[in-house]
């Protein structure tokens, strides 16, 4: 049952207890920050981010076209690494202060959705730079390359990849979005098993809006791994029911005894 003191706590306080958290979450963004902008530039971060496009550029570089380019691309890398660092910090902060306020059985549902969010972000990324990103230049570089000369600009192409890595991060949070609906009694499994066949033509048609270039392609790729996560979410969402249906079943049989 959730904190009844916590509720009660004056509306000032609340406020104040908000602004330290947002206090705190600023604080680990600009350590996370300063973190990764050493690791870029130790590492050579970039080096590593333009390695699929490598083999396309005929031993040469990436070319900029503005003085400001080299800077931003690489303050925009370390923000968002730093953003990754200070995540798990954030998400305590915003754990710590919307926890008093929830019950003891959604407090169960916040943790498991918190991290599986960010494994599944993760897992989005990761096809995107190892999969998709490759798959996408090689049907666009080798598109008419006898007939055009090929100039990619460092801007540009680290646009490219960032777009490209943080949709598919996005995407791939619909498992835990249905999970989470799942849990609160909002969603149940049976509907979900029902619009299975309106859902395959919505992820297809998303697919298709979100991956560039190769349609037969990457956008397989990205269709057939949100058709698997949204299977995946019909069998996780049955078993929450399932087990929902055990409580209370337990909880009935407690009262009549």
């Amino acid at each position: 049952m959730a904190d009844v003191e916590q509720k009660e706590m004056p509306f000032l306080d609340h406020l104040e207890e908000l602004r330290w958290r947002i206090i705190r979450s600023l604080g680990a963004l600009v350590v996370g920050f300063g973190l990764a902008l050493t690791l870029v530039l130790k590492f050579q971060v970039i080096d590593l981010l333009q390695r699929p496009i490598a083999p396309y550029l005929n031993g040469g570089h990436l070319v900029y076209t503005h003085p400001g380019d080299p800077f931003s691309i690489v303050m925009t890398a370390a923000l968002i690494i730093g953003i990754i660092f200070a995540l798990p910090v954030i998400l305590y902060q915003l754990w710590a202060f919307l926890s008093p306020a929830l019950y003891q059985h959604e407090k169960k549902v916040v943790i498991p959705v918190l991290v599986g969010a960010a494994l599944l972000f993760g897992a989005g990324v990761a096809l995107a730079y190892f999969v998709v990103v490759p798959l996408t230049l090689n049907f666009l570089m080798t598109f008419q390359s006898s007939s055009l000369s090929a100039m990619i600009t460092a801007s540009e192409y680290f646009g490219f990849v960032t777009t490209l890595a943080l949709l598919f991060g996005a995407v791939f949070e619909l498992p835990i979005v249905i999970v989470a609906l799942s849990a609160l009694g909002i969603v149940q499994a049976r509907a979900l098993s029902r619009f299975r066949k309106h859902a395959v033509l919505i992820i297809w048609a998303v697919s298709a809006i979100i991956t560039p270039g190769d349609f037969l392609g990457t956008t397989l790729v990205l269709s057939a791994s949100l058709y698997l996560l949204y299977e995946l979410s019909i069998a996780l969402a049955a078993a929450i029911e399932r087990r929902r249906e055990r409580r209370q079943s337990i909880g009935e049989q407690e009262a009549m005894a």
